[in-house]
């Protein structure tokens, strides 16, 4: 197609050849800035962990197209670009402006999130604006890595950054890079992620203006108007399919990182009516005293990636999806603190925000959600090293087994749901940190039986090999099991367990702060996903195969599936015949649809 003037394209109705071509490039733009901030960082976080998003926006603040790499950030990104705005209205902004925040109540995630925007202009006029977020390193605060699990207050949590102006007409604000890097533990790591972040939005704006170049302006802003709208529609027709109703769920959150012996309970109640759904979280827990606090962003963000995941995933990524979706979040609650509350582990909150979304939406459609997932949690090591104290932070991504579908077994060892990183090479963690990855394999037993089995859990064991490791550990599901649908059985819970040079071990309560030294281990156990349907009418065949390939052991497959095997692992059809019917008899009929293992069925 070549090139149309702007006269040319205004004012006429927008053809589906264009609207197509254009839709397409916007998604290619996201991915690109992605793909140019990956590439350039400088932190392992962000170029293997992948623990950022890049987006478009309309200069009111809408999204026209994000990347899929974080689905954690569709909501907050968008909130973020918005408090920008509110600060510095687009019609005060210049070509090379690049602003920045991070602040956790004014539309953030938690303080190492930093959001970076910059303006795009074609031939002198606003035309857009290009975000990305990623995580850095460290922020500052009372632990390497600004991750402390036992933070009570944000404060402690690192430095806290409203919306500002870091470049003016494409040179640095010093004054505001100074305090940055003056608070910040590894100002070189925290200089050069920033670079990477300014890439990325520039790439964006480049791409954008060259799509300007080729379409005009209003043809563009003409398109992505079209684009929501569709989308808007498309959304609501698929709304419309599912039941009107209203639905109640809820989940435990393991504890809060203070109070280790105490659950933090989050609910919602889903109202399905006509083309819209409204999520209340009313009946969720107060605020917490530890980090566990979920920032009121959040919320959107799960329940808009809920939504798409059984409405339609192939619909443009733009601010239309959005329009049928409401939230309503109780001030003061685990899932909408009032400041200082810390923040700071949030994402397993929001996990299990996402697990009680999908548990409302599997009473209304039950076909197309699948069982709990293990999430992920997050494991940072730190300290320092050399004659010159110098500072460093790993973060592992931590992730567990997908939970089963309703006619597929769940995937293995995934990072799925609302976070989607990715797992940094053993070589890439070994030669940056002073730590060393003894092994990591896929664990037997760890998913939930089921006619469709959820996807296994690992087994990662870790050595500090120099000096003293601060560990910061923000985890869940080790006193709470993935649960199981329609007759599947929930999956193992987590563990992690520190092996002492004193030849003592150390049981890890999901969040905590502590201490390695030089040779002791770490041995982390992530959970599998919950299984989906009664695990006795799995096909014999697919247990063995099961019981060949590691995945379930010779025990499991007769004590969950009834299945007998021969000591040449062949399938004994007629004892596992009579072993189900025994079983079948002994449980009754399935009249449950939910299994969470010790906290009951429902």
């Amino acid at each position: 197609m070549g090139n149309v003037g702007e006269q040319e394209v205004r004012g006429r109705a927008v053809d589906p050849v264009t609207l197509e071509v254009v839709r397409n490039r916007l998604d290619v733009i996201a991915q690109e800035m992605e793909s140019a901030l990956i590439r350039s960082a400088f932190s392992v976080v962000i170029k293997e962990g992948a623990d950022c998003s890049c987006a478009l926006f309309t200069r009111q603040g809408e999204t026209m197209a994000q990347s899929v790499a974080l689905p954690q950030h569709l909501g907050v990104l968008a909130a973020t670009v918005k408090s920008v705005l509110r600060v510095y209205p687009a019609q005060t902004m210049s070509e090379g402006d690049v602003y920045i925040m991070n602040d956790p109540y004014d539309g953030g995630t938690h303080i190492p999130d930093v959001n970076i925007l910059t303006p795009v202009f074609w031939r002198g006029r606003l035309v857009a604006l290009a975000s990305c977020m990623a995580h850095q390193q460290d922020m500052g605060g009372m632990a390497i890595g600004s991750l402390p699990p036992d933070a009570t207050e944000i404060f402690q949590e690192g430095l806290v950054l409203p919306p500002v102006k870091l470049m003016e007409k494409g040179e640095f604000n010093q004054q505001v890079l100074s305090i940055i890097l003056k608070n910040v533990r590894i100002p070189t790591h925290t200089l050069a992620d920033f670079g990477a972040q300014i890439a990325a939005v520039r790439t964006g704006a480049e791409r954008f203006q060259a799509l300007c170049d080729e379409y005009g302006a209003d043809g563009i802003l003409d398109v992505v108007a079209e684009l929501m709208d569709r989308a808007e529609a498309l959304t609501r027709a698929r709304i419309e399919e599912i039941p009107d109703g209203v639905y109640t769920f809820w989940d435990w959150l393991d504890n809060d990182g203070i109070v280790l012996d105490k659950k933090v309970r989050i609910q919602a109640t889903m109202t399905v009516k006509g083309s819209e759904i409204h999520v209340d979280f009313t009946g969720s827990d107060p605020q917490v005293l530890g980090a566990a606090n979920a920032a009121y962003a959040h919320a959107a963000c799960v329940t808009y990636y809920c939504v798409r995941c059984v409405t339609d995933p192939t619909l443009p990524n733009n601010a239309g999806c959005f329009r049928p979706v409401s939230v309503t979040l109780p001030e003061g609650s685990v899932v909408n603190p009032r400041h200082p509350a810390a923040v700071n582990a949030r994402t397993m909150t929001v996990c299990r925000m996402t697990d009680v979304i999908f548990g409302c939406l599997t009473q209304a459609v039950p076909h197309k959600v699948r069982a709990s997932s293990s999430s992920m949690q997050g494991v940072s090591f730190s300290g320092r090293r050399g004659a010159a104290g110098r500072a460093y932070v790993y973060l592992e991504l931590f992730c567990g087994g997908m939970g089963a579908r309703p006619e597929q077994d769940g995937v293995d060892y995934i990072e799925t749901d609302i976070t989607n990183m990715m797992n940094a090479p053993t070589e890439a963690i070994e030669m940056e940190y002073p730590l060393r990855v003894h092994s990591m394999r896929l664990l037997a037993d760890s998913g939930g039986a089921g006619r469709t089995r959820g996807g296994l859990g690992m087994r990662k064991v870790i050595e500090v090999t120099e000096g003293v490791s601060e560990v910061t550990h923000r985890g869940d599901r080790h006193f709470t099991r993935p649960w199981g649908l329609k007759g599947g059985l929930p999956a193992m819970s987590w563990s992690t367990i520190v092996h002492r040079g004193d030849g003592s071990e150390h049981k890890v309560p999901a969040r905590q702060r502590f201490r390695m030294q030089q040779g002791e281990i770490i041995d982390c156990i992530t959970a599998g996903g919950g299984g989906y349907g009664d695990p006795l009418e799995r096909a014999a065949a697919a247990v063995r195969e099961d019981v060949l390939d590691h995945r379930v052991s010779v025990n499991a497959a007769g004590e969950y599936y009834g299945v007998v095997l021969d000591p040449r692992l062949e399938v004994d059809a007629l004892a596992t015949s009579r072993r189900r019917e025994e079983m079948r008899s002994a449980r009754g009929p399935i009249t449950w649809t939910f299994d969470r293992g010790e906290l009951g069925r429902s």
